[in-house]
């Protein structure tokens, strides 16, 4: 025999001295151990559950034309506020755990901490993707009370289910309650505001009447713009004039004196110019050749006033290469299509040329009162844009409130309307059974927990008193030789002693078993005992 398997056996010999005394405080563990656990009160879960529809047919087509509440959020602010001290001590009134009036501090502490400790409400998401309560198409709250009193606890969580549906949707008409409200009074400030922003616009317009940037810019870009049509309308003069002179340099040029020289014209009411006399005046010569000599005082006359019109036709035109006007009336230039042309080109450049002055003038005027207001001009426009800012910012924010009111409005008609649905899916319930304590595995766990503290009991009270159980044991603690072991006298006598008390430690243990049967038969047969304080 190996000395480790020795030294157990010789302690398993030194503990089973005190067999008896193990024995005991195994039956004493156990017999105190299952009073308590019958002892224990029963302990009934009552349960409702609510599904909360936060995606109705109603809410898309409000979609943009209200706003969206996080109904979410609402029932989980609820939820948090079910669970806080001031509603449980409601919830505790109600239910009678505690009065309503006339009840110490401690009572009620004590009713809090049970309600908080027993209560649970847990949410998860309806449909596909129950794991995230925000994507899915609704919420499901499951409401929980444990209570000794069945009754209570069914109690508890139906005052809890009706607290969390009133609760929501007193708190979400309150919350847009309140929502309207502040925007009400912010609207009714930002219109005062509005109102004088106009008015301090109004007022700096009529007084700076005139000085205001138009459509096209400010002072610099009205400033730039009149130059630029200076420059503008200089280049057209310029244009203009030029050619102008081109064109009197056609009308006193060859081409039209050309034409007005070879004659070709006649009419009813031209017999008065210079070329129609020469054509008269040759054709009476002519007639008078036919009829004299050129001796005769008649031709010779006739001769000389021929000679002298054409004379006269020459100087005309001579003087209309020179713009003579009178000229131009007495050769019948007028009446020549070449020269008229020209002419009315070139009185067209003249009304031209003389708008494009009235137009540059008025410019320059322009720009002169620009430059007069270049030290004032700059600082109205700086003051204007600074009231229009502020008027444009204050007005923005108006309307914005404005739309938001109107939003939060059909929001809560919506929500009276049934936007949202709270259906109770599971009334509240509670269990025919208990689900506390679970007295069969207690009842176990105490059997087990008398069985260790036997064995130790046994092996304690021999570490208090060892013995030696062999030679080797006995020559290890003295030191000394052991030379010979002496048995018993009565060897057969005390095998049969020992055999006998062994059967009787084997019925005591087997009494055991049987009173753990016994008491797990009587837990569920449901019986229960009261321990006096």
């Amino acid at each position: 025999m190996t000395p480790i398997v020795e030294k157990l056996m010789d302690e398993v010999h030194g503990a089973w001295r005190y067999r008896w005394a193990g024995l005991a405080a195994a039956w004493l563990v156990a017999v105190l151990g299952w009073l308590y656990v019958f002892a224990l009160p029963d302990h009934y879960e009552a349960h409702s559950r609510v599904f909360v529809d936060t995606r109705t047919i109603l809410r898309p087509a409000l979609q943009g034309l209200a706003v969206n509440e996080d109904l979410n959020a609402e029932v989980n602010y609820v939820r948090q506020a079910l669970l806080a001290g001031p509603q449980l001590l409601k919830v505790a009134q109600e239910v009678g755990m505690v009065p309503q009036s006339g009840a110490s501090t401690d009572r009620q502490s004590a009713a809090v901490e049970a309600l908080a400790t027993n209560t649970t409400i847990t949410v998860k998401g309806a449909g596909s993707d129950q794991e995230d309560p925000e994507r899915s198409a609704g919420n499901i709250y499951n409401i929980a009370y444990q209570d000794a009193d069945r009754a209570r606890a069914l109690k508890v969580v139906g005052v809890l289910s009706h607290a969390l549906v009133t609760g929501t949707v007193y708190s979400t008409h309150a919350e847009s309650e309140g929502a309207q409200k502040f925007l009400e009074s912010e609207l009714q400030e930002y219109e005062q505001r509005l109102k004088a922003a106009e008015a301090r616009l109004a007022q700096f317009k009529s007084e700076h009447l005139g000085l205001m940037p138009t459509e096209s810019g400010g002072y610099f870009a009205e400033l730039f713009k009149e130059n630029q049509a200076i420059e503008d309308t200089q280049f057209k003069l310029r244009t203009a004039e030029s050619r102008r002179s081109t064109l009197e340099h056609q009308l006193r040029g060859d081409a039209a004196v050309s034409a007005v020289g070879s004659g070709g014209v006649g009419g009813a009411g031209a017999g008065a110019d210079t070329l129609t006399r020469i054509a008269e005046a040759q054709a009476h010569l002519d007639d008078l050749l036919l009829r004299y000599t050129d001796k005769h005082p008649d031709v010779i006359a006739a001769r000389e006033t021929l000679a002298e019109l054409k004379q006269r036709r020459a100087n005309e035109i001579e003087s209309l290469r020179h713009g003579d006007a009178n000229a131009a009336a007495m050769s019948r230039a007028s009446a020549n299509p070449v020269y008229q042309g020209i002419a009315l080109q070139l009185n067209q450049a003249q009304v031209d040329i003389s708008d494009l002055k009235s137009e540059l003038a008025d410019h320059q005027t322009k720009v002169k009162e620009l430059r007069a207001m270049l030290n004032t001009a700059p600082e109205i426009e700086a003051q204007y844009a600074q009231l229009s800012r502020d008027y444009e910012v204050t007005k923005e924010q108006y309307t914005t409130m404005r739309g938001n009111l109107e939003k939060t409005k059909v929001g809560a008609r919506a929500n009276e309307a049934g936007s949202v649905r709270f259906n109770v899916v599971q009334p509240p319930t509670v269990s025919g059974a208990p689900v506390w304590p679970n007295r069969p595995l207690y009842l176990v766990g105490v059997l087990f927990l008398a069985l260790l503290a036997g064995v130790g009991a046994a092996y304690g009270l021999n570490l208090l008193q060892p013995v030696a159980g062999s030679a080797r044991t006995l020559a290890a603690l003295t030191g000394a030789t052991v030379i010979g072991v002496v048995g018993d006298a009565f060897p057969t006598e005390s095998a049969r002693v020992a055999r006998r008390d062994r059967r009787r430690v084997y019925l005591a243990a087997g009494c055991l078993i049987a009173a753990f049967a016994a008491v797990l038969l009587a837990s569920n047969a449901g019986w229960r005992m009261t321990l006096p304080l």
